[in-house]
């Protein structure tokens, strides 16, 4: 069945934006952007009326709780939206027989590893948002074998909120910051996991059977503490900027040491070459500074 429209869900975030940011670029799809005002993840019990009478090709969702420390304490909510509301999402789309793309996190890891995670590493998460989001994966798995799991890490965007733009924002109004440089990862611009999940519609529509799990971030790996100073060298800035170890700065939920992925199954399956973080960093900020 060829792909004509596709609802995509958490239209407000900084992924469901980029996607709309992109639909004019992709005149094949139709493109019905909800946003939690529409199709709310914390009442999955009204998803099927909701996506009947839109009657989708695919579902690509992106809506998701992503307050890591506030998920330690708002246990139900977040496992409602991560973990129940995917598999509802994912058992309807088995029963229209239309793909299901969701998104996962680099911290269904433990953080311990010393190579990328491949997308087959077994899931140990450290914290109760990555232990949803593992949730979410598996279940959405075992009502629906056919179920998409695009796993990214550290992602940012000219909108919403994210790293790039507190950064940004901090050291314009402080003379100097700490931060954390002893936590390992690759950033995502959402705009090129966008692109890439566009990319995977495309070639389903051309007969490629695309299941399972994938990972997508941009290439290259860094540290807070250095992803702050390339922000800082762009935007040419004076912020003194202090490296802290994890240790020093204590958060409600843990933090995995180390959560850089393997993107070689993405870019075998797509054919792509993912852009850099630091060019897509850059690219990033001219955005912010234009809008």
């Amino acid at each position: 069945m060829a792909i004509h429209t596709i609802l995509v869900t958490g239209a407000n975030g900084q992924l469901g934006w980029e996607l709309g940011q992109l639909a004019k670029s992709y005149p094949a799809f139709k493109f019905v952007l909800v946003d939690r005002s529409e199709l709310d993840l914390s009442f999955p019990e009204t998803f099927e009326k909701i996506i009947h009478s839109i009657a989708p090709d695919c579902i690509i969702n992106t809506a998701a709780y992503t307050a890591v420390d506030k998920s330690e304490t708002e246990k139900e909510l977040a496992f409602t939206v991560n973990a129940t509301a995917v598999q509802e999402l994912a058992r309807i789309c088995k029963g229209l027989a239309i793909p299901f793309i969701t998104y996962s996190t680099d911290y269904v890891f433990n953080g311990e590893a010393a190579h990328p995670y491949l997308c087959s590493t077994k899931m140990d998460p450290v914290n109760y948002y990555g232990s949803t989001k593992a949730a979410g994966e598996s279940m959405a798995m075992e009502v629906n074998e056919n179920t998409i799991i695009i796993r990214t890490s550290w992602v940012f965007s000219s909108h919403g909120n994210n790293f790039v733009k507190t950064m940004m924002r901090l050291m314009k109004e402080r003379e100097s910051l700490n931060i954390v440089a002893d936590q390992k990862g690759r950033p995502t611009y959402a705009k090129d996991l966008a692109k890439a999940t566009l990319q995977m519609i495309e070639a389903m529509n051309v007969g490629k059977t695309i299941n399972g799990v994938y990972h997508f971030a941009n290439t290259g790996e860094t540290t807070w503490f250095d992803f702050a100073a390339k922000i800082k060298a762009i935007a040419g800035l004076t912020c003194a900027l202090n490296p802290i170890e994890t240790k020093d700065f204590p958060t409600p939920a843990k933090r995995p040491a180390y959560s850089v992925l393997d993107t070689s199954n993405i870019e075998q399956t797509l054919s792509i070459s993912i852009p850099h973080w630091e060019d897509a960093l850059s690219s990033c900020m001219k955005e912010i500074n234009t809008n």
